[in-house]
Parts: structure tokens; sequence; C-alpha cells
């Protein structure tokens, strides 16, 4: 003990996760030495979801790192408490049509964020982490139809529907504003920088204005010649990539200059018919994942190859993937069309991790997906699933 500290958590900094929790159960004082941030920050990094991007940026701040650490191998390993925390009837009609439930949520802060047909509801995540309250603190309205997909950025919702219209809601207040936006369902919709990208079943992508004067005016329209289903604005705000049904002889994904609408680049070149792209994820602005009918994950780095992807996943039942997030480090999760499924990955593998059943094997698919660093809630058409990986 008479060494400086900046030497003991040198001499600690040597030791993996098993030795350092060992060593905090010598005394109190290195308990305390042995639980410092610094010491678990380099073995969090290699672990899943432990709130750490590839770049090593924090995302959890609040939450220390070796707690971290020991639900990151709850996320490994697949121990977690399973919950069906809202269920609603629905009629199942066709996959992406008016009549066929989608739900799409976000999370923010304490609040998740779900559209039920035409409406999104705004529920209070529970103090202790159980689930959500019963009825809904705010319900935003606008749509004709189903809300498709929405979006939450900087306090306000943007959702696109069934009845072709988007609509602005500013979530602690009463604005909002609704736009006609395109002939057909908007399948898809992203905002950020004060501008709002959709697509739809139309074979069309819009460009649209936030800006003072300008609410609701189109930019600028993309003829993609095939129905959009996923779209993404880059994180640098240059561009944005859509994914579409691959019905045609392009590419189903396609990255767009958002200044000016023109094609920039197409992404792969080996694409079977009808292997469309349903969902799209940026990590970074030249990372993105993406996932669809054709049953893949893939990982593409814009800076290396447009042509091939650098890195990919295949379902292992063969299943359409509809949803995919990733924790911007190692971790993958994935929705799949059949039997309510989800899997988690870790890129630094080729096989699947784990798997979750959520319902009966005549469940509905897995649409939507969103997680904390402790929490995983799946959307499927007629239930909202979470799994706590705090609870073992």
């Amino acid at each position: 003990w008479a060494l400086p500290e900046e030497l003991l958590l040198l001499i600690c900094s040597y030791l993996d996760a098993q030795a350092l929790g060992r060593l905090g159960q010598v005394c109190r004082r290195l308990r305390f030495l042995s639980s410092r941030d610094l010491l678990w920050r380099r073995i969090a990094r290699g672990c899943l979801n432990s709130g750490f991007t590839q770049l090593g940026t924090d995302l959890a701040a609040g939450i220390p790192v070796k707690e971290r650490v020991k639900v990151s191998q709850n996320w490994r390993h697949g121990r977690c408490r399973r919950e069906t925390v809202l269920k609603w009837k629905c009629k199942q009609v066709a996959p992406f049509s008016s009549t066929f439930l989608m739900p799409w949520m976000e999370l923010d802060g304490e609040y998740l964020y779900l559209s039920q047909a035409e409406n999104i509801q705004a529920y209070r995540l529970c103090p202790d982490g159980t689930g959500l309250q019963r009825h809904p603190q705010a319900i935003f309205s606008g749509h004709q139809e189903d809300v498709c997909r929405f979006v939450l950025v900087n306090s306000h919702i943007v959702s696109g529907g069934g009845d072709g219209n988007i609509v602005l809601h500013k979530i602690h207040g009463s604005y909002s504003v609704k736009f006609s936006a395109h002939e057909q369902e908007v399948n898809c919709v992203d905002f950020q920088g004060g501008l709002i990208v959709s697509g739809s079943r139309d074979r069309t992508a819009k460009v649209w204005s936030l800006s003072a004067g300008r609410v609701g005016q189109c930019l600028h329209t993309v003829q993609t010649e095939d129905r959009v289903w996923s779209i993404a604005i880059s994180p640098l705000l240059s561009s944005f990539v859509t994914g579409t049904a691959c019905c045609g002889h392009t590419s189903p994904l396609r990255i767009w200059d958002l200044e000016s609408g023109q094609l920039l680049t197409s992404l792969g070149t080996d694409f079977h018919r009808g292997a469309g792209v349903l969902d799209i994820f940026y990590e970074t602005p030249s990372l993105l994942l993406s996932c669809g009918y054709d049953t893949y994950i893939r990982y593409w780095d814009i800076r290396t190859s447009t042509r091939k992807c650098v890195q990919e996943w295949e379902e292992p039942h063969d299943s359409a993937l509809y949803c995919i997030r990733s924790d911007k480090n190692h971790m993958i999760a994935s929705g799949s069309s059949y039997y309510g499924v989800v899997r988690l990955w870790d890129k630094r593998q080729t096989r699947c991790l784990q798997s979750f059943h959520l319902s009966s094997p005549t469940s509905s698919p897995v649409y939507c997906l969103r997680f904390s660093t402790t929490h995983l809630y799946a959307a499927l058409a007629s239930a909202l699933h979470v799994l706590d990986f705090t609870a073992p």
C-alpha cells in the first residue's frame, strides 16, 4: 500500500475480469480499487452490449463499468427474465399492406413509444425495470390508417402511414404538422438535421424540408423503380441509403446524395430476385448493417468496397429478417419472420450466439427491436415482449 495509487492501478490493469473479481474479495480497500471504471473499461470494450462503441465512446456513462461487464455475461450466456408487457388483437391479411398491423417502437429515456394501428402511444418505463405502466402517458394521432414506421429525434416524432401521409409531432406540446407525401403507403422514414427522407410502395423516395417557411416542402423525388422498404440518413447528413424490394435488375441497397438527390453508389452485385432489404442500421458514417428477405445480415464498409460486404451472417432457419440493431461494438440483435424468434450475434463469430423464442410456433414475425444495456424489447404483431438481462 506504500505504492502510489497510479502504480497500483497499473498493476491491476494486467488482470482479467475473473482475477479482478477475486481481488475485490480480499478486503474493502482492494474491493474499492478493483472496482474502478478505469480497470474495467478495457474489458468492457470487448464485451457484448456494454455501452461502448467501436470508437470507444461511452453510451452509458451513468452505470458503473464493472456492473455492465456482469450484465454482459448474462447477454452472452442467454440468462434473462422474460415477460410479455403488452398484448393487443390484430387482423392479419398480407405483409406490408395497410390492413396488416406492424408495430414499431423507439426508446427514449423513461419512455417507450409504440405504434398501434393509426396511433403512437408513449408508455412510461417502470422505475424498477420490471416493465411498462399499463396505460399510455400520451397518444399521438394524425393518420387515417396504420403507422408503418416512425422515428424519434430531438423531442419530435416523425411518422409515415398507410394513408401516404407524413406526420410530425412535438412530444412536449400540441404542435403537429401533417402533409401528403406519397401516393401509397409510406413504408419508412428518417429524420435528421432538419430533413425528412421517406420511402414508399409507390417506388419513390423523397426528401422533405422542415426549415422555417418550408415545412413539408419536397426538395427531391428519387425514382427508385422499386418499392422502398427501408431508408436511413447517414450520420454525416450528406447522403441517405434506401433498401428496396429487389424485384428488378438493380441492387436493393443504394446510396443517394442528400443535397441533389442523385445516385452515388449501389451496394452489392449478386442479389437474388425478391431479396429485398427490410431494415438498415448505420453504426458510423461508413459502416452499416442490412437485413431482409434473403435471410442474411450483411455488414458494409463503404470505405473499402461497395461491391462486397465485409462480413455476413445467415439466419439458421432460413427465415426473412425484419429488423436489426447493433450496440455499435460487437453485438447484433435480429428479429425473424417465423416463430417470433430474436437472435443475438457476436460479430467475432459466424454462428448465432443466442436464440429466444418469444411466443408459440404459430406466432407472427418480430417486426421491431430496441435495447438498452440491460433490456431488450421486441414487438410482434400481437404483443410486446421484454428480456431483462439484469435479473439472474
